[in-house]
């Protein structure tokens, strides 16, 4: 503005004088100052603005990788249930049929055995084989009164046994099917009572220490961590060497860090690895750790 005026008043006058001129000169070196102050502000300005856009950027990143890494954890516990499904009803199954297979091996040695006798007794008796025509002819009549009976009461007790105990059995996989059923549909406060009468009726047989384990999957499906702690903790005492017993520290491990004792979940953690270094609840456990 005042190099404007300055001009103004030269054009008006047509005249320009040495005060004049350093005036102007004085007033060029001026502006040309404040503008380098202003570049320099404007440069200051850029550099912080970079900055904290840079730090904004970071934390974004920062908070993105926290959220990628607890899903992935999500994802590897669900993975880990899936998993511990699976396996479940693969032995579950290859067990029943290992029991039905073993029943029918059994009862097929007894029909073999009675069908001996019932040889022996024909050779005895001095009956043979009659055409299915005459059959109602055949010299039973020649079977001396001593002959004994073909379903003699020991073959007659062994069936009732076998039978009782394919009943038995069958009860005992229905029982725990259904308490295991429940457990899948997410209803746990059922199955775990289920569960509960599974191992009142049948306390010490191949399925108790699992059903221990899915008592304490029950409380940590509805985050119940205090429970299930307490319910994993009944399992490891009472079966040190179930299949279960890595699952069972892993989750327990993880309840722990969900009620904030961090220190006590990290023990329980190293404790599984030193144990099962090569199991997958080991790896879960390293990658929780």
């Amino acid at each position: 503005m005042k190099i404007l005026g300055v001009l103004i008043v030269c054009l008006f006058t047509a005249c320009v004088t040495t005060s004049d001129y350093e005036l102007l000169r004085h007033d060029v070196n001026s502006l040309m100052n404040d503008s380098y102050k202003l570049r320099s502000e404007v440069d200051k300005l850029n550099d912080k603005t970079a900055g904290a856009v840079q730090k904004d950027t970071l934390a974004a990143v920062r908070d993105s990788q926290g959220e990628i890494n607890s899903r992935i954890s999500e994802i590897s516990m669900g993975m880990q249930e899936l998993r511990g499904r699976f396996e479940e009803n693969k032995y579950f199954r290859e067990r029943q049929f290992n029991t039905y297979e073993s029943e029918l091996e059994t009862v097929t040695a007894r029909l073999e055995a009675i069908e001996k006798q019932l040889s022996l007794i024909r050779n005895k008796a001095g009956i043979t084989e009659v055409p299915e025509a005459s059959a109602g002819t055949a010299k039973t009549a020649s079977i001396s009164p001593d002959t004994p009976d073909m379903h003699t009461g020991t073959d007659a007790d062994a069936q009732a046994r076998i039978s009782s105990k394919v009943s038995a059995q069958k009860d005992m996989t229905n029982a725990y099917e259904t308490a295991y059923t429940l457990f899948k549909e997410k209803k746990y406060a059922a199955s775990r009572k289920e569960f509960e009468s599974f191992i009142a009726e049948y306390p010490d047989t191949s399925l108790t220490d699992n059903a221990y384990f899915w008592i304490g999957e029950t409380y940590y499906g509805a985050k119940d961590y205090e429970g299930a702690i307490l319910a994993y903790e009944e399992l490891l005492k009472k079966y040190p060497n179930s299949e279960k017993t890595g699952g069972a520290l892993l989750k327990q491990g993880y309840s722990f860090i969900a009620l904030g004792d961090r220190k006590t979940g990290t023990i329980i953690l190293e404790k599984l690895i030193e144990k099962y270094p090569d199991s997958k609840e080991a790896d879960l456990a390293r990658k929780k750790l």
